[in-house]
């Protein structure tokens, strides 16, 4: 082996490695081991390399003496070069002679130096990209707002640009960093093409050339890919992963469109509910709406992107759709169009489709925008990039017994398939629940919901309708809820027992609640009080039942 040894230029770190220190302090981290990655190889630098032999880059403007080896390198040649670089490019250095590249008085005595042939190490090109893109650009911002790049970079483009800037300027050139991973197959491999597992994001977007194996999902399901995943560490790729990720998005698209539906009628200026004289229910869910706006937006400017997205999917499915939606429908279905608890609960669906729209819009762009322009109502803004971050400023109240609602409702429903596998009851609202709270101040709270003949019932906050049985019952005892009913639970979070009956009374021909008082109506023979009043409200004509014939 032979070993050459060739003389380098050399910038020195030691004269500023503390200030870099310093400045590495001052940057914010993404993760936050980054900060520890870069400190530890900028505190063992001394010394810094800057040229390389190669026959390609950007040249190290810099001429020697023939006979002495003397550098000729000062702002005058520097200048000179500069002005031909900006003409020419780099290139002229090769192109043109010592003459040419040089100024006065030194281009008269041209045959006296020889230029340079050494480069410019690339880290340095690349990590001086502060000066030559954010700084000399009026649109842009030195410090940068955020480098982003891969892991390997705290060794590279990452601590380039740090010393360069430092050395100049006395500043980090950006004031975030964010790295990421890399992508691999579905196998956890690396992705090559001689092994045949490179996923190409054209593929995913459009399909491939057999659309029934290939099928394309569009760039909202690519880009909802890489904001469900742990971008910080090693990220996996492939057919199945698109196809569960095309799920998640399909559940998104179509709670939108069961939102919109339901807006069909509802103008804003008119039919909005102050806030006060919203049901309660109402008002918990927008107070969990406004509490995801408030995380989503500390997600997103924290470039927790995954986070933010599990915030909007668990509001979706948890919240939204199992459970305001699931007992909303009754009373969007049921009510007179012009009613006040129907009414609400399409505000209620308004403000969450909004802030739904806006709050994917980052990373579902086309599905927020489709959103927006298919609100049946005129938005604030053309478009939900001119919207803005929604102004939702609802408290939450109630948590504890609206989790213990949440909570019993998943017990019941364990009681009412028991009941449904062995042929008590069909349909849930065919039951009537009976439950036992241990905890006398939540079994007083939720007593404030027992509903018709309640002091402030209102139609809505009933248990009945949280429930989605046709009567609930609040009792004394866990023995008491045992004796009356055929199916039991216990509940540990809350301490509570369920129990499942059949309900009483008659089947209402209309809601298909059951009631005592159903043939009560001379109008509307065969509903309940509650669908009588809607109907009236709705000028629908009075029912006449055709007499029964006469016995022969």
């Amino acid at each position: 082996t032979i070993f050459r040894a060739t003389s380098q230029w050399f910038a020195s770190v030691d004269a500023f490695r503390a200030d870099a220190l310093t400045a590495i302090d001052g940057v914010s981290w993404m993760p936050a081991v980054g900060q520890n990655r870069i400190t530890a190889m900028t505190e063992s630098r001394s010394d810094w390399c800057i040229s390389r032999q190669r026959t390609w880059g950007v040249p190290i403007p810099v001429f020697y003496d023939r006979d002495t080896d003397e550098v000729l390198l000062n702002q005058e040649t520097l200048a000179h070069v500069q002005a031909l670089f900006e003409k020419q490019g780099s290139d002229a250095w090769w192109k043109l002679s010592e003459k040419e590249l040089l100024p006065e008085p030194y281009a008269s005595e041209a045959d006296k130096w020889v230029k340079g042939t050494d480069t410019m190490d690339v880290w340095f090109d690349s990590g001086a990209s502060w000066a030559a893109v954010a700084k000399a650009r009026p649109k842009l911002a030195y410090p940068a707002d955020l480098y982003l790049e891969g892991s390997d970079q705290h060794r590279g483009w990452f601590q380039s640009s740090l010393l360069t800037s430092v050395a100049a300027n006395g500043i980090a050139p950006y004031k975030a960093v964010l790295t990421h991973g890399f992508v691999l197959d579905e196998k956890g491999y690396k992705m090559s093409k001689s092994l045949g597992n490179v996923v190409d994001p054209k593929s995913v977007i459009e399909g491939g050339a057999n659309q029934k194996k290939e099928p394309g999902y569009g760039a909202d399901v690519l880009r909802l890919w890489v904001a469900s995943v742990n971008y910080a560490a090693d990220v996996c790729i492939g057919p199945s992963i698109i196809k569960q990720t095309f799920e998640s998005y399909r559940k998104l698209r179509n709670t939108a469109r069961f939102l919109l539906g339901n807006l069909h009628d509802f103008e804003p200026q008119s039919h909005t509910v102050p806030f006060d004289e919203l049901p309660q229910i109402d008002r918990h869910m927008l107070g969990l709406l406004s509490q995801l706006l408030t995380e989503v937006k500390v997600a997103y400017s924290e470039y927790q992107f995954s986070r933010a997205l599990g915030l909007v999917q668990q509001f979706v499915v948890s919240d939204l759709s199992n459970f305001y939606l699931d007992v909303g429908k009754d009373r969007l279905y049921i009510s007179a169009p012009e009613e006040a608890r129907r009414r609400s609960c399409q505000y209620v669906i308004s403000a969450s489709i909004e802030a739904l729209a806006v709050a994917l819009a980052p990373l579902l762009p086309h599905l927020a925008e489709d959103i927006w322009q298919n609100l049946p109502y005129e938005p604030k803004s053309k478009s939900v990039f001119q919207a803005g971050w929604p102004d939702l400023d609802a408290p939450l109240t109630d948590s504890a017994e609206w989790a213990a609602v949440r909570a019993l409702r998943d017990e019941a429903n364990k009681c009412i398939e028991r009941a449904r596998a062995d042929k008590l009851i069909g349909a849930s609202l065919e039951a009537k629940l009976v439950v036992h709270v241990e905890d006398e101040a939540l079994a007083s709270a939720l007593s404030k919901w027992r509903g018709e003949g309640a002091a402030g019932a209102n139609g809505v906050d009933e248990l009945r309708f949280f429930f989605l049985t046709s009567q609930v019952e609040l009792v004394s005892s866990a023995d008491e809820v045992k004796e009356r009913t055929m199916y039991s639970s216990r509940s540990e979070e809350p301490a509570a027992t369920l129990g499942i009956t059949k309900a009483g009374g008659t089947k209402c021909e209309r809601c298909w609640h059951y009631h005592e008082d159903v043939a009560s109506s001379e109008k509307y023979p065969g509903v309940c009080p509650r669908c009588a009043d809607s109907l009236d409200l709705m000028d629908f004509p009075a029912v006449q039942l055709e007499a029964e014939p006469a016995a022969a």
